[in-house]
């Protein structure tokens, strides 16, 4: 029996009759509802196989589309049970009148205290409230509507006497009628006065009729063996329009009804799937009777795509430096071993006679600039050259009784492709 009731809970019933053994009467015996949701077997709209299989070992299963959605034993799981009670309530027996069921009494030692009033009304008016300004008294909560008109086709003999249908009084901002103060929670209310309640000492407890042997009773250890039937028939009662019940098959094995299922079913669910709308079309669709979808439709689309092309657009980039111009000073010349030892010689030479040097220099110094003022300077050679560096070199870090720190700069563009920078090295002087 499958049920699709008004309510949110979709029920496929197993109900089968038992034959009394005894009386021979049939009664109707319910399995479990169960455990699995069936909503999506109702509401999808598609076709699906519905299968019972009942066992030799007295065990069923019920099978959605060849799930199992519910499963049991006959002789458990089932309301009423196959199997009767040995025992039955005596239908003679009754309750003795002097029987007490009560478990609590009234105290009957309590008294009602002599303040206690039970005259106190649970609510009183409230003394403190005062009627608000402009309150009217003698005017009419609802008027009758000054602008309603009698109906042209009113008639009175069968309608009765028109009256005007009533509104509100306007003049009614404030309020209208007899005014009364509000009520409120009286503070001396306590009610009807009633005892505590105590154990009953002569409660026996609860009162039921004495067990008799059921005469009607019967053991079936087997309930798999129904009453043989000839026919199958169908009792539908339905709200819902373009259902069908079709290919119905009774067999005694289960791979009898499954080949057969592969032969008829799958090929019907193929081709059910093949003919279902894509996704495009039920998207469409749903936009039909529901406009306001497009607009979602178009932000879930959107917004991605313009993520995609935000990080992917190629952008400018700046330069970072600045392309460096290549100096011929920014060379280190390297030294020779002939020309270290003539440094050493000179400078073991420079701290014996100091002043010696210094005034030489300063000679010669004038002596240079004199020839330069007068003639063009010669050429020297790069070994002088060198020297004469190595000379001025050495005189200044004795004078500054410290070496001068070499610095290193390394700078190169980021990508290296840009030219790279010469090491040079900065002489600090002490003034």
């Amino acid at each position: 029996m499958i049920e699709h009731p008004i309510s949110l809970y979709y029920k496929l019933h197993f109900i089968f009759r038992h034959k009394h053994p005894k009386t021979g009467v049939f009664e109707e015996k319910h399995a479990k509802p169960p455990d699995v949701d069936l909503k999506k077997f109702f509401t999808d709209r598609k076709t699906h196989l519905y299968t019972l299989v009942m066992n030799p070992d007295d065990t069923f299963e019920v099978l959605v589309d060849q799930t199992v959605v519910n499963k049991g034993s006959l002789l458990e799981d089932v309301v009423p049970p196959i199997n009767p009670p040995k025992e039955i309530e005596d239908p003679s027996d009754k309750k003795p009148e002097e029987w007490d069921e009560r478990a609590k009494i009234p105290d009957p030692r309590a008294v009602k205290p002599e303040d206690w009033d039970e005259s106190e009304p649970a609510q009183i008016e409230d003394s403190s409230a005062v009627k608000p300004a402009g309150w009217l008294d003698d005017e009419p909560k609802f008027i009758h509507d000054p602008n309603a008109e009698k109906p042209d086709d009113w008639n009175e003999d069968m309608d009765g006497e028109w009256e005007a249908p009533q509104i509100l009084n306007p003049a009614c901002r404030i309020g209208c009628g007899e005014w009364k103060p509000p009520m409120i929670d009286n503070p001396k209310y306590k009610g009807v006065w009633r005892p505590p309640l105590v154990d009953n000492p002569t409660y026996q407890g609860i009162w039921s009729p004495r067990k008799i042997p059921n005469p009607d009773y019967f053991e079936d250890d087997h309930p798999f063996l129904l009453t043989s039937f000839s026919a199958l028939g169908l009792e539908l009662w339905s709200m819902t329009a373009d259902i069908y019940f079709d290919n119905f098959i009774i067999c005694s094995e289960k791979e009898v009804a499954d080949h057969w299922a592969a032969d008829g079913w799958r090929w019907k669910i193929m081709i059910a799937n093949a003919n279902e709308p894509g996704v495009l079309k039920q998207l469409m669709a749903a936009a039909e009777g529901h406009p306001w979808l497009w607009l979602i439709y178009l932000i879930t689309a959107g917004v991605p795509i313009a993520l995609i092309t935000s990080f992917c657009w190629p952008r400018k980039v700046k330069k970072k430096y600045k392309d460096t111009e290549y100096k011929k000073t920014d060379i280190c010349i390297p030294q020779t071993k002939g020309v270290l030892e003539q440094e050493g010689k000179e400078e073991k030479a420079a701290l014996e006679k100091p002043m010696d040097l210094e005034e030489e220099k300063k000679q010669s110094d004038g002596e240079m600039l004199e020839k330069e003022e007068e003639s063009e300077p010669e050429e020297k050679s790069e070994e002088e050259i060198e020297i004469l560096e190595g000379q001025e070199e050495r005189n200044k870090s004795n004078k500054s009784g410290s070496e001068d720190e070499m610095k290193e700069a390394d700078e190169s563009t980021g990508s290296g492709d840009g030219p790279m920078k010469s090491v040079r090295k900065r002489r600090v002087r002490k003034d």
